[in-house]
């Protein structure tokens, strides 16, 4: 087992892999990205993207990090402390240029998108700086009108192994891809072959946050991550919406009558709402909320709010809630 390995807690045998022959091109939300060598100043723009390139041990290849829903995990802490922080929300373009990167690996749309408030994947073109997007939210705004786009199909694991299998190849790391690959594909087996065959299919509402109580709540759209964890331990996502991000009404949340909701824990206090307590609290004060099942039940669990977009918090996320649903009896 390999030292990066080890001082992770990735429990797995060693695995070789081929370094990587450059030029490389890889194909990427559709363009073309080429490398002539491994990038030496990186960025990670938003938390799974920086995460991602931690846990490939690549600290000492970044220059900054920026967009940081939640805290940085613990085995990843004292890595990232040595990396400038350049914001925990959006940061400038100006901001990112000034650490004169040649890498910016990108966690969402929103972030380097064709309507992003920060810059296109063509402005760093123009100052040849190459750019990845993230293949989990590489998706069509076609058919909804916000940035987030929406999902035909259920997200699966599969996509986050891509991207870590392209980024090590990327930085000619691809043995360090590999180990973290299967350690995860371990992980997700565990929790699957851990959850009852026989047991009920609960339904689920996956709650990331809300302006104020009277607005409408963002939640984790039908196949979102969300909808994966809940295919994970044998339910379902109560949400229909194929929307990513679908925002709807609490009067829409109590006609999809869920069996348990599930609360995000966000640290970076943009609203209220953002707190899990604030949350709970209100789920059991609001008369009409109040009255649903799900809540007169104490079926209400609390999951890391990044764990609900497509990354490698998602695995960490489910883990959380099934433990928590086994400690009330809800899940076998």
């Amino acid at each position: 087992m390999s030292s990066l390995c080890a001082a992770l807690g990735i429990a797995t045998t060693e695995v070789s892999a081929a370094s990587t022959s450059y030029p490389l091109t890889i194909d990427n939300c559709g363009a073309k990205v080429t490398f002539q060598k491994a990038p030496e100043r990186a960025i990670g723009l938003g938390q799974n993207s920086a995460e991602i390139l931690l846990l490939l041990g690549l600290q000492d290849k970044m220059v900054g990090t920026a967009f940081w829903p939640s805290k940085i995990l613990p085995q990843l802490a004292e890595a990232n402390a040595k990396i400038k922080l350049l914001t925990l929300e959006m940061p400038t373009f100006e901001s990112m240029l000034a650490e004169n990167p040649d890498f910016v690996a990108v966690a969402l749309p929103s972030l380097v998108g064709p309507n992003s408030k920060i810059a296109k994947r063509e402005d760093f073109d123009k100052v040849g700086v190459a750019t990845y997007l993230s293949p989990s939210t590489c998706l069509s705004t076609k058919d909804v009108k916000d940035q987030y786009g929406s999902r035909g199909e259920l997200w699966n694991m599969d996509l986050l192994y891509k991207e870590i299998a392209e980024l090590s190849e990327i930085f000619d790391v691809a043995d360090r891809g590999q180990a973290l690959i299967a350690d995860f594909k371990a992980r997700e087996a565990k929790l699957r072959s851990s959850v009852s065959k026989d047991g009920v299919n609960l339904s689920y509402v996956f709650w990331f946050s809300s302006p104020s109580p009277s607005a409408d709540a963002y939640v984790g759209g039908k196949n979102s991550a969300s909808g994966f964890i809940a295919d994970l331990l044998g339910g379902h996502n109560a949400i229909t919406a194929e929307a990513e991000w679908p925002t709807i009404g609490w009067e829409g949340i109590i006609a999809a009558n869920p069996d348990v909701i599930v609360v995000a824990s966000l640290d970076r206090n943009r609203w209220e709402l953002d707190k899990p307590e604030a949350k709970i609290k209100f789920l059991n004060t609001d008369p009409a909320v109040s009255q649903t099942p799900a809540v007169k039940n104490k079926a209400i669990v609390v999951m890391d709010g990044q764990a609900m977009n497509p990354t490698i918090r998602t695995i960490y996320g489910a883990e959380q809630v099934a433990e928590q649903l086994k400690a009330l009896g809800l899940l076998k």
